[in-house]
């Protein structure tokens, strides 16, 4: 099922608890949070302090993107802190099977992520570590960007990956995610669908959770039920913090 993670990166820091309520209502089942170094990314966003706080005003799983130079220096902190899902980059991590063994004994989900320049068949050997793999559309570091298109073709190839090898990782996807692009993203096969801009930049986060996500549904061939259930909005019980 194609599920939405809003990314608090376009939150209103100042509001983050109502900000991420809302777009829970709206429909999202994961929290993404990136997390940059201004090293590894020209931007400086949050850590752990900011995670632990957020743990505090939400049960969603809290799905932590670590865009940072050694990120095993502070995988135990991230845990500690409450984060559900943790993500490193093939990029930066010079032991990418140690890296992704160490979250995963922090009791944490493990994933690996993408640059737009990266080619999908270099994670082809940890592919069975692995709960996700996140394809970056965007080059990290700044929300509001645009969709890279040949981002598609890895989502596809993953996919294939997927049921060739007889795998479960989920294929999860961020920047540049909107009402533009959404459609060709989960028909190219993605389920996990980060999104910022879209909906924590104009308007009702809630609102544009809401319609997002049902325009990603309805994209995917999902049920008609499902999709009217979203549009009724508020209402329906949320679902307990088990992460899958």
């Amino acid at each position: 099922m194609v599920e939405l993670l809003p990314s608090i990166l376009s939150a209103d820091f100042a509001h983050l608890a109502d900000q991420v309520a809302a777009a829970e209502r709206g429909g999202g089942t994961v929290i993404h949070v990136d997390v940059m170094d201004g090293h590894f990314v020209p931007n400086i966003t949050l850590g752990p302090p900011v995670v632990k706080s957020l743990r505090k005003a939400t049960k969603l799983p809290l799905d932590c993107h670590l865009m940072i130079e050694n990120p095993d220096e502070y995988i135990p902190a991230f845990a500690e802190a409450g984060a559900n899902w943790v993500s490193v980059h093939y990029e930066v991590c010079r032991h990418l099977h140690r890296s992704l063994q160490l979250i995963d004994r922090h009791g944490m989900k493990p994933g690996v992520v993408l640059n737009p320049a990266t080619r999908v068949d270099l994670i082809v050997d940890i592919l069975p570590m692995v709960h996700h793999v996140l394809v970056m559309s965007v080059n990290p570091g700044f929300g509001g960007q645009e969709f890279i298109p040949f981002a598609l073709n890895k989502i596809r190839r993953l996919a294939e990956l997927r049921q060739e090898m007889g795998l479960a990782f989920r294929i999860e996807v961020d920047g540049g995610v909107a009402h533009d692009t959404v459609a060709q993203v989960v028909q190219a096969g993605a389920e996990l669908l980060v999104a910022g801009n879209a909906v924590f930049g104009k308007g009702s986060p809630e609102r544009n959770a809401r319609e997002l996500l049902k325009a990603a549904r309805k994209a995917a061939g999902e049920k008609e039920s499902v999709i009217r259930k979203l549009a009724a909005g508020p209402g329906r019980r949320r679902r307990s913090n088990e992460v899958v």
